[in-house]
């Protein structure tokens, strides 16, 4: 599986062991993607993407497209660095933890965990909280 950052922050730091650990995540799950595009960008340009492909008119902190059925499957995460380092500082939490957690966050996504419903936002926490532990 290919990995790529595009506009990666300076607090991303070792980017081959995460792409390691995020190969190792989809393995486990036996779910196959030749690639995996993690783009970081602004409140403002992930605004944009929410309005034009979700018809969603407010701020996230990810938005995860998965194109499962191509020939060569692959998968997006969009983030918003300006959300992460918002999200970190409400949280009280280190922004380096907090952009790992939305990282796993859209891996779980791919991997067909959904965080529609109260039980399902649990679940995905509990497994966001497991990756976190297992990284760091």
């Amino acid at each position: 599986m290919e990995i790529q950052f595009f506009n990666a922050p300076p607090l991303l730091r070792s980017r081959t062991r995460l792409k390691g650990f995020i190969t190792n995540i989809f393995k486990g799950h036996k779910v196959n993607r030749d690639r995996l595009n993690i783009i970081f960008c602004s409140d403002n340009e992930l605004l944009m993407i929410n309005k034009e492909f979700l018809n969603h008119d407010y701020f996230t902190d990810i938005i995860t497209f998965d194109f499962p059925q191509e020939t060569n499957p692959f998968s997006e995460i969009y983030i918003s660095i300006d959300r992460v380092k918002n999200n970190a500082k409400n949280l009280g939490v280190s922004s380096t933890a907090e952009i790992h957690r939305v990282i796993f966050h859209g891996v779980l996504h791919i991997l067909g965990f959904l965080d529609n419903s109260t039980i399902e936002k649990n679940r995905m926490t509990r497994e966001e909280d497991k990756l976190l532990k297992a990284y760091f």
